[in-house]
């Protein structure tokens, strides 16, 4: 079945970029009509949509993170990247990668989604 891991560093420094990575497994990430998804979720709040790349390589980002956001991809290793920049403590958050049909875009949902990683934990902290 199809598997979603997010990698990356646990603690960013302020100011600095947080990078992650989702690797996917037992699925192709140029599958026709499939979005690929970060959402994240900081201590005490709800899920938020961040952003997502589409199978065709069309990203979309949430208006508010846009002048901070990149999602990127490389289909030779079957992996979408989140870079964020210029984070601040507000960044700090559980964050998910996800996958699923475009029904799927902008939701935060987790039903809308056929797949979920498990989550990383990022912190962001001097």
């Amino acid at each position: 079945q199809v598997q979603l891991q997010e990698s990356g560093p646990g603690l960013v420094k302020p100011s600095q970029t947080l990078s992650l990575t989702c690797t996917v497994s037992g699925g192709s990430i140029t599958t026709t009509s499939y979005c690929w998804t970060w959402i994240r979720q900081p201590p005490g709040k709800g899920l938020e949509w961040m952003g997502a790349i589409g199978y065709s390589g069309d990203t979309f980002y949430r208006s508010s993170l846009k002048s901070r956001t990149s999602i990127s991809r490389d289909t030779s290793k079957n992996q979408f990247t989140l870079q964020l920049s210029s984070v601040t403590p507000e960044d700090t958050a559980v964050y998910y990668c996800a996958g699923g049909t475009s029904r799927s875009l902008y939701s935060v949902l987790r039903n809308d989604y056929e797949h979920w990683g498990q989550g990383t934990q990022v912190t962001v902290s001097s």
